[in-house]
């Protein structure tokens, strides 16, 4: 499986799930189901996004585990 590790970045950078929603340009809504493994899919340019205005790079937020 694939674990998204956002709420780890966004603690670190201290930035609330409002706010960052509002500078990737998603509703808080879709960053909760990304947040909490809900999600079925994430668009590059959604990952590009978050990147971006978290200063980061996509193996920090995204981690192979085994199931």
């Amino acid at each position: 499986m694939i674990a998204i590790n956002l709420d780890k970045i966004m603690l670190d950078r201290r930035i609330s799930s409002k706010e960052l929603a509002e500078k990737i340009g998603i509703t808080p809504a879709n960053l909760s189901i990304l947040k909490t493994q809900k999600a079925k899919g994430l668009r590059f340019n959604t990952l590009e996004s978050i990147c971006e205005v978290l200063d980061c790079q996509p193996g920090d937020i995204l981690e192979y585990v085994k199931d």
